[in-house]
């Protein structure tokens, strides 16, 4: 399978599906925000998606699912371990999110995503046209840029980093910092979610390496390429929420669980992946406290945090887990009432329309992050208040925070900080949530997920080799 557009990403846009005995049947579409920007540049252009499937099965042959080309990429058990699981996630997220987390530091953990990337870059190689284009996505295959570029000198390679790319000074720490530098470069074109991401990077480059150019985010390296360094925001399928937020399906889904939770007058809601950098702790925390202090009722308020199961065999995660679950459940032994919980803590994940629901049925949405590359929930929640209406309490370190000015901005750790802004949030007249809410909404609707890939493919091909 060969194509003029190949997508190297992690992960292929699929889940397995299994029967009882847990045999694979078949996949099934797991569509995400990355996969809303894609699929038309895909279609348009007739390209392919390379990724691993997830799980261990090996050898397994392309195939196309809802009219998408995909070629899956094997990993064996030690390889997800040590790439996956270890230094993509063990080393570099913790890193690249301002050291939140303490990142370990392990050569065999090295080895093994260098050998990935060498593979995955092996196989992009073999499945792009002459003259093609290849778009690698993330921090899990930052070498791939200059495999790839020996490989195929011929190809456009563009690199989209998700999550936040450090300052230097903390970059350093990486004793693999060259290594990484050198795969970005292999790119045409290397993205970040926010221009202060992009300065890092050429930051880094001109101390590490001393490369540059006289123009701002631009290097010229030795052999002749010239590298462009820029932010591209990305942002969601704003339509495809808002029509989905309108159904009466969605609205009567939302009716009903403002019902079930006693129709308060306030509905705080937090949706995240259960991870140390979302601040879901500190966050319950300042809630508690201002029911603690009278300043918020159980009888009229009610806090629903959402937390998606993530990498649950890392000691850190189920740290983190049982962290959350003590307090929740002292929190609502300590000031909840029969059938007026103070926190209703859900882990587990729910489908787009579930979720669209909840985000209707939220008088307040909180997103916290002590440090995010954008954070596209709070943009969801934002598509989905079609009647202008609901808050927005917004962590100034994420991503989305340059884009939605007109949220309650926060610093994640100042907990006295996070209490004023709910509060402010939870009595806002209903004017003042109207127009910070409409402000937000156009800027979501304006910059689209569409508008996202269009740019920066455009920018793409207009690089020079």
């Amino acid at each position: 399978m060969k194509a003029d557009l190949v997508i190297l990403a992690n992960r292929l846009p699929v889940d397995r599906v299994r029967d009882a005995a847990g045999s694979p049947t078949g996949w099934r579409a797991s569509p995400g925000g990355l996969v809303s920007a894609l699929e038309p540049v895909l279609r348009a252009k007739n390209g392919i998606w390379l990724g691993w499937p997830g799980g261990t099965e090996q050898q397994l042959k392309p195939f196309e699912i809802d009219g998408l080309r995909l070629v899956p990429l094997s990993m064996d058990d030690i390889e997800i371990e040590r790439h996956y699981e270890g230094f993509s996630n063990g080393t570099l997220w913790p890193l690249y999110h301002d050291v939140v987390a303490k990142p370990a530091f392990h050569r065999e953990w090295w080895e093994t995503y260098e050998k990935v990337n060498r593979r995955f870059a092996e196989a992009a190689a073999k499945a792009a046209n002459k003259g093609g284009t290849v778009w690698v996505h993330d921090y899990q295959l930052q070498l791939v840029p200059s495999f790839l570029r020996k490989l195929r000198p011929d190809l456009k390679i563009g690199f989209f980093l998700h999550i936040p790319f450090p300052p230097t000074e903390l970059f350093m720490q990486l004793p693999w910092r060259r290594q990484i530098v050198e795969g970005l470069l292999g790119a045409d074109l290397i993205g970040f979610q926010v221009p202060g991401a992009a300065n890092n990077f050429t930051r880094l480059v001109r101390q590490l390496a001393g490369l540059g150019s006289g123009r701002q985010n631009v290097v010229d390296l030795p052999d002749g390429r010239r590298v462009k360094i820029a932010a591209y925001p990305i942002s969601i399928d704003f339509s495809g929420f808002a029509e989905l937020a309108e159904t009466e399906s969605v609205n009567a889904r939302a009716a009903q669980i403002r019902s079930q939770l006693g129709n308060p007058r306030t509905v705080f809601l937090g949706c995240d992946r259960l991870d140390y950098t979302k601040g879901i702790y500190a966050r319950l925390r300042a809630f508690g406290e201002l029911i603690e202090e009278g300043k918020v009722s159980v009888n009229d308020a009610v806090f629903v945090q959402v937390a998606v199961p993530s990498r649950e065999q890392v000691e850190e995660y189920q740290r983190l887990r049982d962290e959350i679950d003590r307090l929740v459940g002292r929190l609502n032994g300590d000031l909840g009432g029969i059938g007026k919980p103070a926190i209703l803590y859900l882990h587990t994940s729910f489908p787009r329309e579930e979720m669209a629901a909840l985000y209707r049925a939220a008088d307040v949405m909180v997103v916290t992050p002590y440090r995010d590359g954008m954070n596209l929930v709070a943009k969801e929640y934002v598509a989905c208040r079609s009647e202008n209406d609901g808050a927005l309490v917004l962590s100034e370190f994420a991503g989305a925070a340059r884009e939605l000015k007109q949220a309650w901005l926060v610093n994640p750790y100042d907990i006295n900080g996070m209490k004023a802004a709910f509060l402010d949030a939870y009595n806002a007249d209903p004017k003042e949530r109207s127009r910070r809410m409409r402000a937000m909404r156009r800027t979501v609707s304006t910059n689209d997920v569409v508008m996202w890939a269009d740019h920066f493919m455009a920018d793409l091909d207009h690089t020079g080799r």
